[in-house]
């Protein structure tokens, strides 16, 4: 009998709908290990949230830990002759600069003009090139070469000096600039230089100013340490003095401080998010009752607990920063503000403690390691996700070859019931025919 290709064909049954309403049915098997592993990738995501909020804090914490936050210093010119920037090391006060001078590089051109820039020259020779005490550096130029064949080769030579071609309309010269503006950067040449006849066109020439009636000279525009922890960098000279004046900024000490109070809050914000319970629709957070989420939030309430007995400052309180009920942090402006204005120094020691070490912000650092650095809090429980992610998708796999057995297995017996009930058929319809045949004989 010829094999049936589509079950139910044979025997009129509707065993395809049977088949799919038992594949269904065995499919069911893998809805829990899907949800097992919804709810695990769920909280692996939590963590991520959690951890992201956990390094901004610890990004603040660092900020506290630099002595340099609380010696930073702001200034202001009272013209536009030079602009400033300052180190933690400046000290405030104000400052008289005047400059009457700006350094300039040295600048020598051919007095020998040339018809093009591209064509032979028909000379040849070595030029010797120094810049200041540097060392010689020989540029060998023959025939062949053009005006830009020597151009490019000094520029290659890393000599100290760059040459140009400069055309004043009707003819072109070679032109060399001192990569350094002062005195100590003047151009030497020898060699064969009467094919150029080199002359200066502009003088090398340092800057002079004076801070506070005292003289000083610049090889560059760009003064460093002539006042302490102070870079003036010089743009013109001055028609009179300018006032330079250096204070402490407080404001971005202050801001220092808010910033570690908005992190901590933003990660209370975080963890009340994955720890919350809502009665009404019985929706509870992702990391409610979570072993490390309490972990976590129980270290860093002791960290913020830190307290010292040196320095004026002891404890965060103490600088006006409270916690309050609902975990929070609230920090009073006045109070916050009179210690950093009245003891910046003291308010560093407290956050960034003696040579880095002792201090608020350590401490705190020191928790944060616990939790964020290898082999802390976070890694072991996103590990354990993983591990147990990794064993879900084997079930998983494992559950679904089961399935498309046990299918295969009910689709052959299927076949054959149809392949069964078809043959019955058939030998139904042929009885059925004979006895008709019959039943007519015996009638006749």
């Amino acid at each position: 009998m010829a094999t049936i290709s589509s079950l139910g064909i044979g025997s009129g049954l509707d065993l395809s709908g049977l088949l799919d309403q038992l594949e269904d049915a065995e499919n069911e098997k893998l809805t829990p290990i899907t949800e097992q592993k919804e709810s695990y990738q769920t909280k692996l995501s939590a963590f991520g949230t959690l951890e992201s909020s956990l390094s901004s804090l610890r990004d603040a914490v660092s900020k506290l830990s630099d002595p340099e936050t609380f010696t930073a210093v702001t200034s202001s010119m009272t013209g536009d002759a030079v602009a400033v920037s300052t180190t933690g090391e400046a000290v405030a006060g104000r400052y008289q600069v005047d400059v009457t001078q700006l350094a300039q590089a040295q600048s020598q051109a051919s007095n020998t003009i040339f018809d093009s820039k591209s064509d032979e020259l028909g000379i040849s020779g070595t030029l010797a090139l120094s810049v200041g005490d540097g060392d010689a550096v020989s540029i060998d130029y023959a025939e062949g070469d053009s005006l830009e064949d020597i151009r490019d080769a000094i520029n290659g030579a890393d000599a100290g000096a760059s040459a140009s071609i400069v055309n004043d309309g009707n003819s072109y010269r070679l032109v060399l600039t001192s990569e350094k503006t002062g005195t100590d950067s003047e151009i030497s040449l020898s060699g064969d230089t009467d094919a150029f006849g080199f002359s200066t066109t502009v003088e090398a020439q340092d800057a002079q100013l004076t801070v506070n009636g005292i003289s000083i000279t610049s090889q560059s525009n760009t003064v460093e340490e002539a006042l302490q922890g102070v870079t003036l960098n010089l743009t013109s000279t001055t028609s009179g003095a300018e006032t330079l004046t250096v204070s402490q900024d407080t404001e971005s000490m202050t801001e220092a401080v808010k910033a570690f109070v908005d992190a901590y809050n933003s990660f209370q914000s975080t963890a009340d998010n994955l720890t919350s319970y809502d009665a009404e629709s019985d929706t509870a957070g992702t990391l409610l009752g979570n072993s490390t989420m309490r972990s976590i939030e129980s270290r860093l309430r002791s960290a913020l607990s830190f307290g010292t007995s040196d320095g004026t400052y002891n404890m965060l309180s103490d600088l006006g920063i409270e916690r309050q009920l609902d975990g929070t942090l609230e920090a009073d402006d006045d109070k916050l503000n009179e210690a950093i204005a009245s003891n910046s120094d003291a308010v560093s020691q407290f956050f960034a403690g003696v040579d880095g070490e002792g201090g608020f912000a350590a401490s705190v650092d020191d928790t944060m390691g616990t939790i964020l650095d290898d082999g802390g809090l976070l890694e072991i429980a996103t590990d354990g996700i993983d591990a147990t992610l990794e064993r879900l998708d084997e079930r998983y796999t494992r559950t679904q070859e089961s399935i498309t057995a046990t299918i295969e297995r009910y689709r052959t017996q299927f076949s054959q019931l149809d392949q069964l009930v078809s043959q019955m058929n058939s030998t139904s319809d042929y009885l059925t025919q004979q006895f008709e045949s019959l039943n007519a004989q015996l009638n006749q």
